[in-house]
């Protein structure tokens, strides 16, 4: 460490690596062997000056491991000021001590601004449901202390920011079949969208200048990837292609909870209905369908 480089906050360091772990102090001071205390008070600023080999087996218990290199009077490598920009930002960090709750410092706090952002709103996503019959009061902030609803949240943020939506060309597919799908940049393919085109002209058996409208077959999404908005950025896409192609009306059946999703998505419902038909293949005497 240089007189005239920055130098590196400890503390927050320290602070930024445990989390990256997921680890409380207690957790991390069983791992390394360093008191729970000491590790309060660096992550304090109270230690200011640890011994090296406290600090080596506080960075090797989180994964880590602790590299002296000298390039030159002015390297980021001598400051530390490279290692500092690459650390992970910490959520909501003001948010910690919101509204009376003390939120443990190795886990997310998280900020609750509708019914669905708090685990213990378990309604929240019945999307019928009208907000007022539920008058209860919403905390501030919020966190989640079981490590597997953690893991599938931090794995919801990653699909949520790294899915990537495109309408599905060729392979034989007829030009009036519209499919579109969410995919991760590794080629998981986390949604779907699926409608076709059709001719009001022969539907309806006269000339109306050739309009055209959309049926939609589906929207699917992987069950551990709902919720996340993947179908609403579906539907967007579709929305967006009609605009591109001239065509103004989808059409859609839907029952139990798709029929709430496509509101939110700007569908409204029809009065008039269509008749919900069934066709059964016929079954030999003595024989009983499968199950």
């Amino acid at each position: 460490m240089t007189e005239s480089g920055p130098r590196v906050d400890l503390g927050v360091t320290l602070r930024a690596l445990r989390r990256q772990a997921d680890l409380s102090q207690r957790q991390l001071a069983e791992r390394s062997g360093v008191p729970q205390a000491t590790i309060a008070r660096i992550e304090s600023g109270r230690t200011a000056d640890p011994s090296f080999r406290t600090v080596e087996r506080l960075v090797e218990a989180v994964g880590g491991h602790v590299v002296i290199s000298v390039v030159g009077a002015a390297s980021a490598a001598l400051t530390g000021a490279g290692a500092a920009r690459s650390l992970p930002v910490v959520p909501h960090e003001e948010l910690r001590d919101a509204a009376g709750r003390h939120c443990p410092a190795h886990l997310d706090a998280r900020e609750v601004r509708q019914p669905r952002d708090w685990p213990g709103a378990w309604w929240a996503h019945w999307q019928d449901l009208p907000p007022q019959r539920w008058p209860i009061f919403l905390p501030a902030v919020t966190y989640v202390q079981d490590r597997g609803e953690r893991d599938r949240q931090r794995r919801g943020d990653r699909v949520r920011r790294e899915a990537r939506v495109r309408r599905f060309t060729g392979d034989g597919l007829p030009a009036t079949s519209w499919r579109f799908l969410a995919e991760l940049p590794d080629g998981e393919l986390v949604g779907e969208l699926r409608a076709h085109e059709r001719s009001v002209d022969l539907l309806l058996g006269y000339d109306l200048d050739d309009r055209r409208e959309l049926v939609l077959d589906g929207v699917l999404v992987a069950p551990e990837h709902r919720l996340l908005g993947i179908g609403r950025r579906l539907v967007e896409a579709l929305r967006a292609e009609m605009d591109r192609a001239g065509v103004a009306t989808v059409h859609a059946v839907a029952e139990f909870g798709g029929v709430g999703f496509l509101r939110a998505c700007g569908f409204r419902v029809e009065w008039r209905r269509p008749s919900a038909l069934r066709l059964d293949g016929a079954v030999s005497a003595g024989r009983r369908p499968p199950r």
